[in-house]
């Protein structure tokens, strides 16, 4: 195997890794999403059963359960999110300095044939 094989096959590594890295970190932002959302409920849920407008105890529990795993799972998936995009950005840089460094070669016309 040639060099430039090899390098070819190390470039189509990295953009196998690169797109496998993309769906973690859609997948984090979607988790991050939910997360927001379950803190908000939790709260509401919470705000809720102060005043009085819903049953309590199990209720009031349930709610803080909620915000509290909310926060968790959005902390935990943000720095998810943060170590993927860098490892995105390393394997990018690594491919673009891979493309950068073959030699190309001119390819000169070939001469044309007169009919």
């Amino acid at each position: 195997m040639t060099d430039d094989e090899e390098e070819t096959d190390e470039i189509s590594a990295l953009e196998d890794r690169i797109e496998a890295l993309a769906k973690t970190a859609e997948r984090c932002r979607k988790f991050i999403l939910v997360s927001k959302i379950a803190i908000v409920c939790g709260a509401v849920l919470l705000l809720v059963v102060i005043l009085g407008l819903f049953g309590t105890g199990e209720t009031a529990l349930g709610s803080i359960a909620l915000v509290l795993g909310g926060i968790v799972s959005l902390g935990s998936n943000i720095s998810t999110l943060q170590q993927t995009e860098a490892a995105i950005r390393d394997a990018e840089a690594l491919r673009a300095q891979l493309i950068g460094g073959f030699e190309l070669r001119l390819v000169h016309d070939a001469p044309t044939k007169l009919m």
